[in-house]
């Protein structure tokens, strides 16, 4: 479980705890969403989860990646469920991080960090409604990269690129992914609508 402290390390302290690493593709990631989606669906009950979805390169075949699970949950959008969910998960021992870097707001949680670092197989929980686009447009991502061998093969060489030059910079990592994340995102959305 995560100890308080993780909640007051600096960007810098943090990344030297949990360096980006790119791990070479394993089909046990497909096997830990399942198991997790279970996981989830149990902690949290039918009213709560309307649907689960694995994103991210852990979710495309073949592809190298951090080897952390990101999942998506679609969740009714009122605020008396949220409160129900973000206690039900933190009562599980999920560490629950607010979001406001994709507006609207939304709810992640992580699971597999300690103070020593990354313990286990470990998750990005992201929850939200379906309205909220800044999330649910990654699965387009997700979608193209699985369809496109060749596009999945550049962004795992700027990946490694990246990874390399800011291996215990998480932020500038994300940073760097970003255009082109956004635009094949919208090459995806303009193909599959």
């Amino acid at each position: 479980m995560i100890k308080k402290d993780l909640d007051r390390l600096s960007t810098r302290e943090l990344g030297e705890l949990f360096p980006v690493i790119i791990s070479e593709p394993d089909p046990e990631w497909k096997k830990l969403f399942e198991t997790e989606k279970k996981e989830l669906k149990r902690i949290l009950g039918q009213k709560a989860v309307v649907r689960i979805e694995h994103f991210g390169s852990t979710a495309v075949p073949n592809l190298a990646a951090k080897p952390t699970i990101d999942i998506l949950v679609e969740i009714p959008g009122n605020e008396k469920t949220r409160n129900e969910i973000k206690q039900k998960m933190k009562s599980e021992g999920y560490h629950y991080i607010p979001r406001e870097d994709c507006p609207p707001p939304y709810m992640m949680f992580v699971k597999g960090y300690s103070d020593e670092g990354i313990k286990g197989p470990s998750y990005h929980i992201h929850m939200a409604e379906k309205e909220h686009n800044g999330l649910w447009d990654r699965l387009y991502f997700r979608d193209y990269l699985i369809k496109n061998k060749e596009t999945a093969r550049e962004y795992e060489r700027i990946k490694r690129e990246l990874a390399e030059k800011f291996k215990y910079d998480r932020e500038a990592y994300t940073e760097g992914k970003t255009g082109f994340i956004l635009k094949i995102t919208e090459k995806a959305k303009k193909e599959y609508t």
